[in-house]
């Protein structure tokens, strides 16, 4: 059984594996994770930080073509990178290639940064004064990303922060590491200086150690809302940069007038996609007015035409779910649902296979109050809820906790604009599920859903990884010397 290692300093670290690394779609350990000493931690650190001090002072010419020869190589290898997602993932490779390609995106982005990264000048602001600014790196950042998007998620972050001047040191989830290595040896192939991008295996613990240690200067966390709120605290507490994306309760109104068969196919796509397990995944499906029975009718009939298998099976619409853990309590939502929920298609039968299987589940008349309404599923669960009006689905929205992302299904643009307009929520879609933005705009939600004040990628993402100086600058004659105590002048 493979041992997956560390990526340390330009080169795959072996330790002892402690954590077993499971193929969801037949839940056989593939694999074991090592957790590292504190010593360890302390090495990964160090070679971040003298790695720094070089790539720091790199042209924006060199990081620039680092980062175009890292997107031909991962156009170069998309098809191996979807497979080793897959096999500790379970999407679909149809998924993990998707992925891929958003997380492409950040990467071409990022091959801007001699735009991204300009400063300002202002001439003689004063009687042979100048000033201008310019932007420079932070130091080492510690990138802490999710099972759910192995290679997008550290993409988002590793793409921006490099073309910034950072080190990086990434701590993969530890439910599917394997990629995060490949991505090291990519980008060592791209011609990154050793040291510069690391791998650090681990569980929460090893997060701790990086949330607290001296040698780190930022840190970038996407995950759950519980742990986005420690990570928060805990490293600020230790003076550090910190953007911490959190959960998600992502709504999904359709008003009377949509198309409702375009609005089912999208309910379809948004709810059950990767098995629901997306933070931007479409929760709640909230019908407005009378249009409910015929909506969730509509969307019960595509549900029972979902394919349920293996991620590498091209029939197969989605795979199985993370863990045997998370995939019981995915159900229980569904074998024991609150009072005045209807079970309209259960999708338990499928957790007699082999695998962390779950079928498309559909719940209807969920409402605030109730479990399934309340947490964070995150499974192929998609709930209906029924509201009488369209102030009432926006009241709805506006009083849920997350703040990720909605979207509203209508053939009326003023109330798509007012929507726009009345949510508090980070993304929002008109007429589109999943609103993810493109790379030229920054991802990141609202309220619960992000802790700090900065969105991931695009140019907040910049923005993060870098920090301003202002330099005023007068050249004077030896003729002009003269002392003066006064407040300096500008005029």
């Amino acid at each position: 059984m493979r041992t997956i290692p560390h990526y340390i300093n330009g080169v795959t670290v072996s330790a002892p594996g402690e954590l077993p690394v499971f193929n969801p779609a037949t839940g056989d350990i593939t694999g074991r994770l090592p957790l590292p000493s504190t010593t360890v931690v302390d090495e990964v650190v160090a070679a971040a930080r003298a790695a720094w001090l070089t790539w720091r002072q790199s042209s924006l010419s060199q990081r620039t073509n680092v980062l175009f020869a890292l997107r031909h190589l991962l156009v170069q290898h998309t098809d191996e990178l979807a497979a080793l997602i897959t096999s500790e993932h379970g999407k679909t490779i149809a998924d993990a290639k998707g992925e891929i390609a958003r997380g492409l995106e950040n990467v071409e982005y990022a091959c801007g940064v001699t735009e991204h990264l300009k400063g300002s000048f202002s001439s003689q602001v004063a009687d042979g004064v100048d000033v201008h600014s310019f932007r420079e790196s932070l130091g080492v950042v510690a990138a802490i990303t999710p099972f759910n998007f192995p290679i997008m998620v550290p993409l988002w972050m590793t793409a921006s922060a490099l073309a910034t001047g950072n080190a990086v040191i990434l701590k993969p989830s530890e439910r599917d590491p394997s990629v995060s290595v490949r991505l090291g040896e990519l980008l060592t192939e791209a011609g990154l200086p050793a040291g510069v991008f690391n791998v650090l295996q681990g569980n929460a613990a090893t997060v701790n150690q990086l949330l607290e240690h001296e040698g780190v200067d930022a840190v970038s966390f996407v995950g759950s809302t519980p742990v986005a709120r420690h990570v928060y605290n805990v490293a600020t507490e230790h003076g550090k940069r910190v953007q911490a994306l959190g959960g998600a309760k992502n709504h999904m109104v359709v008003l009377a007038d949509a198309d409702l068969d375009i609005a089912a196919d999208a309910a379809i796509n948004a709810g059950y996609g990767a098995a629901g397990e997306r933070c931007m995944a479409i929760s709640v499906v909230v019908a407005v007015g009378d249009i409910a029975d015929e909506l969730v009718a509509k969307i019960a009939e595509r549900a029972d035409r979902l394919i349920v298998g293996p991620g590498d099976d091209p029939t197969s619409d989605f795979g199985p779910v993370i863990t045997d853990e998370h995939r019981q309590r995915v159900l229980s939502y569904v074998t024991s649902p609150d009072p005045g929920i209807t079970v309209v298609r259960d999708g338990s039968a499928l957790s007699e296979r082999t695998g962390f299987f779950i079928g498309p589940c559909l719940l209807d008349g969920v409402a605030p109050g109730m479990r399934a309404y309340d947490d964070e599923i995150f499974g192929p669960v998609l709930s209906v809820t029924r509201v009488a009006t369209y102030a009432d689905a926006v009241a709805l929205i506006n009083a849920n906790p997350y703040g990720n992302g909605t979207a509203i299904f209508t053939r009326d643009g003023n109330a798509a604009r007012l929507f726009s307009r009345q949510v508090s929520v980070g993304m929002i879609g008109v007429n589109v599920p999943i609103p993810v933005p493109v790379s030229s705009y920054s991802f990141g939600g609202w309220k619960n859903s992000l802790f700090g004040h900065s969105h991931i990628y695009g140019p907040e993402g910049i923005t993060f990884y870098s920090r301003a100086k202002v330099v005023t600058t007068r050249w004077p004659l030896a003729s002009e010397s003269q002392i003066d105590l006064g407040f300096p002048r500008t005029r």
